[in-house]
């Protein structure tokens, strides 16, 4: 393939050059955007509507075979009681099943004796069957815990409460936290002398609380109320929105 010509050659270098310095000065003739960044929080506080429970059945026996047994029985009586307490087999899921041998223990040693070794030997077996149990009536707690005992239930690790189905709750929230950022961003922006223009960019954060278990009193106590006292309380959600305003001169 033939040179190019020469003048050509010469001139594309400086040709290159004006444009790139034509772009420089284009970006450096733009007005510089003023903006303010404010975060608005809003809260709304409800009472849960539902409970978790998580309840269950420990047996034990001279073998496995008798004690997953027992467990069985004691734990089909435990549904059909849910059944017959309005809770659907949706709201009961098995959550534990385990089988475990159990252990001799050895004497402690006399006064001026030194422990010998000591082998352990298995003399029974324990199987303990836990479910999650979701109460969607929480009026009738009280009774179906005491209802859930009475049916051989003798595991109790706590009840979460949370509120089921929070979406209008938190647009409420997120309302709140919209009004709280534009009234900050005017309040600063009123200090400054200039006025509030448009939102340019909008980033929120939910939060709400985890459900935190409740602590339960003793299986034995349980049984022997006629209606275990639960008190739900209140919840908190809340919105936090990261919002960045346009900053314009008054008129």
């Amino acid at each position: 393939m033939p040179p190019l010509p020469r003048p050509f050659v010469r001139l594309a270098p400086a040709v290159l050059f004006l444009i790139g310095s034509a772009t420089t000065m284009a970006d450096d003739e733009k007005p510089r955007e003023r903006t303010i960044s404010v975060s608005g929080q809003g809260k709304i506080s409800a009472a849960p509507n539902v409970a978790e429970i998580n309840a269950g059945v420990i047996t034990q026996a001279s073998t496995a075979r008798d004690a997953l047994s027992a467990n069985s029985e004691k734990m089909a009586a435990l549904h059909a009681v849910l059944k017959e307490r309005g809770v659907a087999s949706k709201d009961v899921q098995t959550t534990q099943i385990s089988v475990q041998p159990q252990y001799s223990q050895p004497a402690p040693p006399q006064p001026g004796q030194v422990q010998r070794e000591y082998v352990p030997r298995i003399v029974g077996y324990q199987v303990q069957n836990t479910v999650q149990i979701t109460a969607r009536d929480l009026a009738k707690l009280g009774d179906l815990l005491d209802a859930v005992v009475t049916a051989g239930g003798n595991q109790m690790h706590g009840i979460s409460f949370r509120i089921d189905k929070p979406e209008s709750l938190m647009d409420s929230a997120r309302k709140q936290a919209m009004a709280d950022a534009r009234k900050k961003a005017e309040l600063m922006a009123g200090e400054a002398g200039v006025v509030v223009g448009p939102p340019i960019s909008i980033r929120d954060e939910m939060s709400s609380p985890p459900p935190m278990p409740t602590p339960m009193y003793s299986m034995r106590a349980m049984a022997a109320a006629p209606s275990v006292p639960v008190a739900a309380g209140e919840q908190e959600l809340s919105v936090t929105v990261h919002v960045v305003y346009e900053l314009r001169q008054p008129k």
